[in-house]
């Protein structure tokens, strides 16, 4: 069984339970209530602040636990604690695609506009550019050219 560094992580045997420190500057607060709530199925988890930059995490599990188990358990919430941090990351760096999303699937969910909606729209408004001509109607695109047209074009 590997050791857990003395100066951040303590287990009281006698009360069953385990205490940790953690960098505030590491981890955000968002991430450490993420982490505690996965866990308060198993245990009780109080958090403190005895320090600017610290916080303290004791996990008092429900069920009595050995040293191995408890060992296991603090294994188990850096592990979350590391995770809810890093998806907190990632959901920041990507905060304007994720509100994109959203908003396209709350307007989708809308449903499609009303008749009044409909009567009051500004249609004189410039046609969005299509560069691509993906806007393009399958007649228009695919249409017959008009023989007499052509006939007149080649005679001249």
């Amino acid at each position: 069984m590997t050791t857990l560094p003395t100066q951040l992580v303590s287990l009281d045997l006698a009360d069953g339970s385990a205490r940790l420190e953690i960098d505030a500057t590491l981890y955000p607060l968002d991430a450490l209530y993420g982490a505690s709530y996965v866990f308060i199925d198993r245990c009780y988890v109080f958090l403190e602040r005895p320090a600017e930059q610290r916080y303290r995490v004791t996990l008092s599990p429900k069920k009595a636990m050995d040293a191995a188990a408890l060992h296991a358990l603090v294994g188990e919430f850096t592990n979350e604690l590391l995770s809810c941090a890093w998806r907190q990351q990632i959901t920041e760096a990507n905060r304007a695609q994720i509100e994109a999303v959203t908003l396209q699937a709350i307007a989708g969910a809308m449903g499609p506009p009303s008749l009044e909606d409909l009567a009051n729209f500004d249609f004189t408004d410039a046609p969005l550019e299509d560069p691509l001509g993906i806007a393009t109607s399958w007649e228009e695109k695919y249409k017959k050219k008009d023989k007499q047209a052509d006939a007149g074009k080649e005679k001249a």
